[in-house]
């Protein structure tokens, strides 16, 4: 995970107050995991679920399990937290199902998900060049699209989201939802409550 992602989450969870029992989906059993942020260090308890698990780490235990189909309770969690984790699921409807259905009343959602956002390219005003009335229009649409964090295959890579996908599905239903943007290529970090 990068510094800046994790210091996102760092910044976040401390505003929130987050705490009591944490998950985090897609938790690894290495000093990267979320688990292991010095927000959620005093967390009463702090689980992890992976494809590849279980696996023990500082003061946290990582489950086996599908975020599709979570091997908890209803209303377990007081935390939940997820990152870099969503665009490699092909069917990451189900993951955020399960998380509503795993977080009790008032939890804490903060997902990260690489993102794309409405900013022009410098190379934008080429695309202006008026003496080449077929080419400059072609040329500007091109260039104004943003860049994107590299495709990677790990297990698959699927999905990219803006920062209305965001709002408006990954965190729907959710209240006092904030989202920011950091770095470039852009990752986008957003969190909420359950209502």
């Amino acid at each position: 995970m990068h510094p800046t992602v994790a210091a996102e989450f760092e910044r976040i969870l401390r505003a929130c107050a987050a705490g009591g029992a944490v998950l985090e989906i897609g938790a690894r059993p290495s000093p990267d995991t979320l688990l292991a942020l010095p927000a959620l260090r005093n967390a009463r308890e702090r689980v992890g679920l992976d494809l590849d698990g279980p696996h023990d780490g500082d003061g946290f235990r990582i489950e086996c399990g599908d975020a599709n189909h979570m091997p908890f309770p209803d209303r377990r969690f007081d935390t939940v937290v997820c990152n870099s984790v969503l665009e490699h699921d092909p069917r990451f409807w189900l993951t955020l199902a399960e998380i509503r259905r795993v977080a009790r009343p008032g939890a804490v959602v903060v997902l990260g998900v690489p993102g794309y956002v409405d900013a022009p390219s410098p190379l934008q005003p080429l695309g202006r060049l008026t003496w080449l009335p077929l080419v400059g229009p072609r040329l500007e649409s091109a260039l104004a699209s943003t860049s994107t964090l590299l495709v990677h295959r790990y297990p698959g890579d699927y999905y990219r989201f803006s920062e209305q996908a965001m709002r408006e599905i990954l965190l729907e239903g959710l209240v006092g939802i904030e989202t920011h943007v950091v770095m470039r290529p852009p990752r986008l970090v957003g969190a909420g409550r359950i209502a």
